[in-house]
């Protein structure tokens, strides 16, 4: 395999089986298995394999579902338009253990009308759980909006430290 190739890897995680896309520079995709049709479909066949990126992420991904990591240290790339960007971004700011409102999150992009766009831009976003979209929840304290589930966003604020019985679901 050439050192530009991009091939994807399996990973059994507490929350299923997710898909690791990366080549031998860049994460590119954080998959949960049910989403990985919909990716491919966009990025076209790939083949499975190991790289460093991919053996770097499986690693931090063991020690945050350990609760030995609280910050991903990895080389991220990620496609998506310049407002999509500037909302993964921010989401990079959000702190191990705390929790953003979407209109928080749309304050702090300087587009505090966008809480909408905001909350479709986080949905958009290609590596969960590193760009830590989980940790934005509704204004009201409610737990909303996740491209995996409600319950896998209740498990991640769990490992996070998060009561979630005081945190209804909307769904």
């Amino acid at each position: 395999m050439n050192i530009t190739t991009t091939c994807y890897q399996n990973f059994l995680s507490p929350v299923g089986n997710i898909v690791i896309i990366a080549d031998h520079q860049f994460l590119k995709n954080i998959i949960f298995a049910g989403n990985r049709e919909s990716v491919l479909q966009k990025t076209g066949p790939l083949p499975q394999g190991d790289n460093t990126i991919i053996s770097r992420t499986r690693s931090q991904l063991q020690e945050y579902f350990g609760a030995e990591r609280i910050q991903f240290s990895l080389p991220l790339s990620f496609q998506g338009t310049e407002f999509q960007q500037l909302a993964w971004k921010t989401l990079l700011t959000i702190p191990f253990g705390k929790t953003y409102s979407y209109q928080e999150q749309a304050k702090i992009m300087g587009k505090d009308k966008a809480i909408r766009a905001v909350g479709s831009a986080n949905g958009a976003n290609p590596l969960p759980i590193v760009i830590p979209c989980h940790r934005i929840i509704a204004k009201s304290g409610k737990l909303a909006g996740f491209a995996a589930g409600l319950g896998i966003k209740k498990f991640l604020l769990r490992l996070e430290g998060h009561t979630i019985s005081k945190m209804a679901l909307v769904s």
